[in-house]
């Protein structure tokens, strides 16, 4: 459900604020407008700070000077504290009301430790990259990535990252991989947050510290063998393994004949598993797509599902469209294997 009791609500027909009450069913909820309580579907609100930071005007652009721009060259600063973040910066434009909204917003990198990494950076909107950069980020330096677009940043966009140290060291990881995922709901009230602040931008952990090299414990397999375990050569790995699926349903009855005393949350852990049992199986043996049914209902190990293939790598896209067979209840995955 997009909406949770308390959340504040704009009506789009009469363009009035209001508070949701109540969760009525998947399609409508009770809302409350000036102290008059009625019933209403979903798709007739909307959330107000979507109103409020996309409703805008052009703004009277302002001449510049090459004496006044202002020098984005990373330079040496104090100490602040530890970590590398990602720091996101809101331009504004005024709307019809002379309101601040939001244009565009200037993503940073800021490194507070005192090593200097290499990096790449991914930015994934809708399930394919949008931007790609591969840069250094000197110590104690901020580093500038690019402009994203509001609307952009509605899409619940992902930003990935691979941090490496410019200089290596045998004693610590080859590489440390990061990503960061925003909701536009939890976009709205970082951006609320610092307005109420009176802060210029706000910002997330990417790493604390660079981690140290895992040490890889050397297995005795003749000591695994001789006390009963089934030790396999590594290239005949495939020969081993449960065959692949090209269609896996995911309904509880198809997995299990004792399912009718589980709860629901118990259902969905047993449905998920199955899910990420057949995937990998289905990457294991390089299968160029799978088609996992999870019926409709309420939509909620769809959606559990589909946020986990935009975590993916292997996956080059996904749908959830009609099908003659299945209705609106599979999702076909298609696979890319570099």
């Amino acid at each position: 459900m997009k909406y949770q009791p308390g959340d504040k609500i704009l009506v789009l027909l009469t363009d009035e604020e209001g508070t949701v009450l109540e969760i009525m069913n998947e399609k409508m909820v009770l809302i409350d407008v000036k102290g008059v309580k009625f019933p209403i579907y979903t798709d007739q609100i909307d959330f107000p700070y979507f109103k409020m930071f996309s409703e805008k005007r052009k703004a009277e652009k302002k001449t510049v000077f090459i004496d006044n721009v202002q020098n984005e060259k990373a330079t040496p600063k104090k100490k602040e504290g530890n970590g590398v973040w990602l720091s996101v910066i809101p331009v504004y434009d005024r709307d019809i009301f002379d309101d601040d909204v939001v244009e565009k917003f200037k993503l940073y990198l800021v490194n507070q430790n005192e090593s200097a990494y290499t990096f790449t950076y991914n930015l994934m909107i809708g399930g394919e990259s949008d931007f790609r950069l591969t840069n250094t980020l000197d110590p104690l330096s901020d580093f500038y990535l690019h402009d994203v677009h509001f609307e952009d940043l509605s899409d619940s966009p992902r930003f990935e990252f691979e941090f490496a140290l410019k200089e290596p060291d045998k004693k610590k990881a080859p590489y440390y991989e990061s990503s960061l995922k925003l909701k536009a709901k939890q976009l709205f009230k970082k951006i609320e947050e610092i307005r109420l602040k009176n802060e210029p931008s706000f910002s997330y952990i990417l790493m604390e510290n660079y981690p140290d090299r895992l040490i890889e414990e050397k297995v005795d397999l003749g000591r695994l063998g001789n006390a009963g375990f089934r030790v396999y050569d590594a290239h005949k790995i495939k020969q081993n393994l449960e065959p692949a699926r090209t269609v896996v349903d995911l309904h509880i009855e198809k997995l299990t004949d004792s399912w009718k005393h589980l709860t629901n949350f118990e259902i969905l852990g047993m449905q998920l598993k199955a899910f990420e049992k057949y995937y990998e199986l289905a990457v294991t043996h390089h299968q160029p797509s799978l088609t996992v049914i999870h019926g409709v209902g309420v939509g909620k190990l769809r959606d559990e599902i589909h946020e986990i293939l935009r975590l993916k790598k292997e996956v080059r896209s996904f749908v959830n469209q009609y099908n003659h067979l299945y209705g609106y209840g599979a999702t076909e995955i298609y696979f890319e294997y570099k």
